[in-house]
């Protein structure tokens, strides 16, 4: 039997995010539909192992890979990320309010699997790949992922991860929705982005190109690479073999909601 690592705490908050399976049409359906639980398991271990949906062991966790894979790409995007979003403003009440995008950190894509968000990547021309752009508070919790192609520039997903940012729930009042200060480094340096923060009530802390080292921005930033780190750590996400963006985008969020429920857990 294989390590599971869905526990009882994450699918108590993941259950009710989850499409609801449709009725039964007729009197006599067939075999017995799989369990949502049965397939995320196998989703989580596919996830953290790097395996093809294919080889996951069907009678260990009661769901085949081609069930798994089904589920995914009905789940998608948008009850996956909600949990993400649900479990960051869980863990994010006692620090202070700083942010820090990090930059792209770019992911080789297998030849025959390119999909959309692919592009040349920018130290190897002949080979496409796709890129993970992450912000996340002070802690390291991930608050936003996004998936762009490899040749993108870092600075163009500031606003669209800022944007991103959920209702973080603290101290007694309205949740905070945009963060005070904002931490990044040299590939975010454009005057232009700095004053879209500014308007937006955010003050930004950005190395600028062409500067020595030293300012002190490595001393808040490290968070932000750990997280990347931890992030990485499950083995599908470092190579993407996805032909649809919409599913790696998926497995993005339900690892951040794993590295949320973790620091939450932790808290206590």
């Amino acid at each position: 039997m294989p390590d599971r690592i869905l526990t009882d705490e994450l699918w108590a908050r993941l259950e009710p995010l989850l499409p609801a399976l449709p009725p039964r049409r007729f009197r006599y359906p067939g075999r017995r539909r799989t369990d949502n639980r049965a397939a995320l398991e196998g989703i989580l271990l596919v996830v953290r192992t790097g395996i093809a949906f294919n080889d996951l062991p069907t009678a260990a966790f009661g769901a085949s890979g081609a069930t798994c894979w089904r589920r995914l790409t009905v789940a998608r995007r948008r009850c996956l990320a909600t949990a993400a979003r649900a479990a960051a403003g869980r863990t994010t009440r006692r620090g202070p309010h700083r942010l820090g995008p990090c930059r792209g950190g770019l992911l080789p894509s297998t030849g025959a699997e390119r999909g959309d968000h692919t592009g040349p990547s920018p130290v190897d021309r002949g080979r496409r790949g796709s890129k993970h752009h992450l912000i996340t508070d002070a802690a390291g919790t991930p608050l936003a992922v996004t998936l762009t192609g490899g040749h993108r520039n870092d600075v163009t997903q500031l606003l669209p991860l800022v944007e991103a940012i959920p209702p973080i729930r603290g101290l007694v009042g309205r949740p905070l929705r945009r963060p005070r200060r904002i931490y990044a480094d040299r590939g975010y340096d454009h005057d232009k982005y700095r004053r879209l923060l500014r308007q937006r009530g955010i003050t930004p802390v950005i190395a600028r190109r062409g500067t020595a080292h030293g300012s002190g921005l490595g001393t808040k930033r490290w968070v932000v690479e750990r997280t990347f780190a931890w992030l990485h750590a499950f083995k599908r996400l470092r190579t993407r073999s996805e032909r649809r963006a919409d599913v790696h985008q998926a497995m993005l969020s339900l690892a951040c909601a794993v590295i949320c429920l973790r620091k939450l857990l932790a808290s206590f």
